[in-house]
C-alpha cells in the first residue's frame, strides 16, 4: 500500500473515533499520532498526555510540551505510580505489561472525567517484531492503535513525519529507562537516574541515538555502529565519567545500538 493510501486510511480511522485522549511521549511515534489526530478531528477533541516518572528521561519533558504546543493541543502531565508497584521494580520479563496498565488506566481516568471517547496509543507494525507484553495491557483496557490498524512501521512513520514537516522525522528512538536494565534486576529511582544521567552526558558529547545497558558495576554503551569509532577516541573522558557515577567496568557493543537488545536472551531461551 501507498503512503498516501496509509494517511488517507488513517484519517478515516481516526475520524471514526470522534475524540481522543494521546499517549504522548514526544518521540517519533506519537508526535505522528498527535499530528495525524489533529489533521483528522477539531483541535478541541484531542488531549495529549504526557507520563511521567522516573522511567522517563528528564530531558524529554519539555520537548514533548513544546511538540504539543507546535500541534495546537491541549496537553496534561500526569505522573504514573509504576515504581510503586513491586511487579514492575522486581523487573520480570512481564516488566513491561505492569507499566503500561499503569499508563493506560490513568489515561482511561483522563478520558472518562473530560469526556473523550477514545484512548489512543503509538504502536504501530513494527513493533509486533519485538517483545512487547505492554499490548496486553493495551487489549485490555481498549486502548486504540489506529497506526498498527492503518498497517504503518516505523519507516512508514518517518516517511509521513518528514511529508508532514514534522521536525521529529529523523529523532532518535526513545525508549522507557527501565529498557536499559536486564530483567531480574531491581528497578530503583536511583538506578534509573543514573542511567539517565550517563545517556545525558553521551548524548551531549554528540552521540544522539544511544543507550547504556546496567549490568550491576558493569555498564554496556550502544551507539550506532558509524559513530563507533569516535566513541572510541573519547574513550578516556567517557571512562572517566562513568566511573564517577558508579561503574567499575565500562564497554561498547561492537555491534552498535538496535532496539531491544535485552530481549535477546529471550528469544535464546526459546530457542534453545
Amino acid at each position: 500500500m501507498l503512503l498516501q493510501d496509509k494517511l488517507a486510511r488513517l484519517r478515516r480511522i481516526i475520524s471514526g473515533y470522534k475524540s481522543c485522549v494521546v499517549a504522548f511521549s514526544g518521540g517519533v511515534d506519537s508526535t505522528f499520532l498527535l499530528k495525524a489526530c489533529s489533521l483528522a478531528l477539531p483541535k478541541t477533541r484531542i488531549l495529549a498526555v504526557t507520563a511521567v516518572s522516573a522511567t522517563y528521561p528528564e530531558r524529554e519533558l519539555c520537548k514533548a510540551r513544546e511538540m504539543a504546543a507546535k500541534t495546537g493541543v491541549r496537553f496534561k502531565v500526569v505522573k504514573t505510580g509504576e515504581l510503586g508497584d513491586k511487579r514492575f521494580t522486581a523487573n520480570p520479563e512481564s516488566r513491561c505489561y505492569f507499566c503500561k496498565k499503569e499508563l493506560f488506566s490513568k489515561l482511561k481516568v483522563i478520558a472518562g472525567r473530560y469526556k473523550f471517547a477514545s484512548v489512543l496509543d503509538a504502536g504501530n507494525l513494527s513493533d509486533k517484531r519485538d517483545y512487547r507484553p505492554g499490548n496486553i495491557a493495551a487489549r485490555e483496557l481498549e486502548v486504540k492503535s489506529p497506526l498498527l490498524e492503518a498497517r504503518f512501521s516505523k519507516e512508514d512513520i518517518r516517511k509521513a513525519s518528514r511529508l508532514l514537516g514534522l521536525p521529529t522525522w529523523n529523532k532518535p528512538s526513545l525508549a522507557c529507562l527501565a529498557s536499559r536494565i536486564p530483567y531480574g534486576i531491581k528497578i530503583t529511582p536511583g538506578l534509573l537516574k543514573r542511567i539517565d544521567r550517563a545517556e545525558t552526558y553521551l548524548s551531549a558529547l554528540g552521540f544522539a541515538q544511544v543507550r547504556l545497558r546496567h549490568y550491576q558495576g558493569l555498564c554496556r554503551i550502544e551507539v550506532e555502529k558509524k559513530h563507533l569509532g569516535r566513541l572510541l577516541r573519547r574513550r578516556k573522558a567517557i571512562v572517566e565519567k562513568l566511573k564517577d557515577l558508579g561503574y567499575n567496568y565500562i564497554t561498547l557493543d561492537l555491534e552498535g545500538y538496535r532496539t531491544g537488545s535485552l530481549n535477546e536472551a529471550i528469544n535464546e531461551k526459546s530457542i534453545s
